[in-house]
């Protein structure tokens, strides 16, 4: 029985009633989004971790990617980049490897990782492919899903998997004239395969034998946007829409099937269009947990993208984004090192937090004004405490103390909460 159809019968789990209160909502509220496929919990039956909830009324959650490339293969490294995107608050973890031992680096991290892990496993099937045939276009479908099925018995509590790219989606593109076509690793692999085999998109086409295998293991399926736009220039268009259609009917059909989703969204987006993306996936996608990439609301950022998506997270999560994933300083560079995946980590972090104050989120409301009295009583340790970076804050206060160590280094002597307390105090 799956959790969606646990939730049909009113069964509360365990696993419900410990996301209900760390949330701090009724069990049954969770109960009705989960079986309404509003909510999710991305949790392979197989993994024994903290369950998260990612969906309606919950707080705002951020993912953070790692993984190899052919440029640089480090199984230590990114079990070190693990370490620290869960440190830093990341709430899920994808391993989009494409360098190496693969199979040996995610094995490891879901050995690891105390968080969801996620794959995108057109990846490996796709290094698989070069591997044995020299061409991706000679993947074959049953190699596509034994890959799929192998990860989800390994314990891969979700999958991106970009059904919705369709053979009527790549004539829409043809014809709409994109300044950037496709940048969606998996899409353009998808892309490149139905052209040159003149076929329909396999996880389309036998979306069925992916509703089976995910209701083996109440796999979480991901539904990636191969059309997402690339740059402000793409971003709602048709292309991207024609494809989000198609994305609204397979949440549907896996709802049906008691299949769990994410829904995946853009990408680059003009900060003015960031809200209207929201509305119109989740009333396309009756109201499914929503998934950004940032979004980045400017294409200029180079070495600062993560700021971008800051702002992109931030005015997305308060329109209703569920689930974000992080952009690191290196994005659109290089393969993040460990400093970049702190960096995102924490950018998209603040985003969340953000978004969840606009949301009402009594946590994290009382978080900011916990640092708020903090502040006022000139609590140093308190407010480190607070920060998102405790780590960071320690170490730039120690480079410059300030003469008083009540006060900073900036105010000094002239520090207002203080100059205002003593005054005050007078009366």
């Amino acid at each position: 029985m799956t959790r969606i159809e646990a939730a049909r019968k009113g069964i509360i789990t365990e696993e419900v009633r410990n996301v209900a209160l760390s949330e701090g909502m009724l069990a049954e509220d969770l109960l009705s989004d989960i079986a309404g496929g509003r909510t999710v919990i991305p949790v392979n039956t197989l993994r024994s971790i903290e369950p998260i909830g990612v969906g309606r009324g919950l707080r705002v959650k951020v993912n953070a990617n790692i993984g190899t490339s052919r440029d640089r293969v480090s199984v230590d490294e990114e079990m070190e980049k693990l370490k620290a995107l869960v440190k830093y608050g990341a709430d899920a973890v994808m391993d989009l490897s494409t360098g190496g031992p693969v199979r040996e680096i995610r094995r490891a991290l879901l050995s690891a990782s105390p968080i969801a892990v996620g794959t995108v496993p057109i990846y490996e099937t796709v290094v698989m492919a070069v591997e044995r045939y020299g061409s991706i276009a000679k993947m074959t479908t049953d190699e596509l899903f034994l890959v799929i099925e192998a990860q989800a018995e390994e314990g891969v509590d979700f999958v991106t998997v970009h059904a919705g790219l369709t053979r009527k989606a790549i004539e829409r593109l043809k014809a709409e004239g994109r300044v950037l076509d496709i940048v969606s690793r998996g899409g353009s692999f998808l892309l490149e395969w139905m052209i040159y085999n003149e076929r329909e998109n396999p996880l389309y086409e036998h979306y069925d034998r992916l509703l089976e295998i995910s209701r083996k293991y109440d796999l979480t399926l991901s539904l990636g946007d191969g059309l997402r736009p690339g740059c402000l220039a793409d971003a709602t268009d048709r292309s991207q829409l024609e494809e989000l259609l198609t994305i609204g009917e397979l949440h549907d059909i896996a709802l049906k099937g008691g299949v769990q989703t994410i829904i995946e969204g853009p990408g680059h987006v003009p900060l003015n269009q960031v809200e209207l993306n929201i509305r119109i996936q989740k009333e396309i996608c009756k109201g499914a947990p929503f998934y950004v990439l940032g979004p980045l609301v400017t294409d200029i950022a180079m070495g600062y993208d993560h700021i971008a998506a800051s702002i992109g997270g931030a005015v997305a999560g308060a329109a209703g984004a569920d689930f974000l994933c992080y952009v690191t300083p290196a994005e659109h560079i290089r393969l993040p090192n460990i400093d970049d995946v702190i960096e995102g980590v924490i950018a998209l972090k603040i985003a969340a937090h953000a978004a969840d104050i606009a949301r009402g989120i009594p946590s994290a409301l009382q978080r900011d004004r916990k640092m708020a009295e903090c502040r006022k009583r000139l609590d140093w340790n308190g407010q480190i405490a607070n920060s998102l970076n405790p780590d960071k804050v320690r170490q730039w206060r120690a480079e410059v103390p300030p003469t008083e160590q009540d006060v900073c280094s900036m105010c000094g002597e002239f520090c207002a909460i203080r100059t205002v307390e003593r005054a005050l105090q007078k009366e």
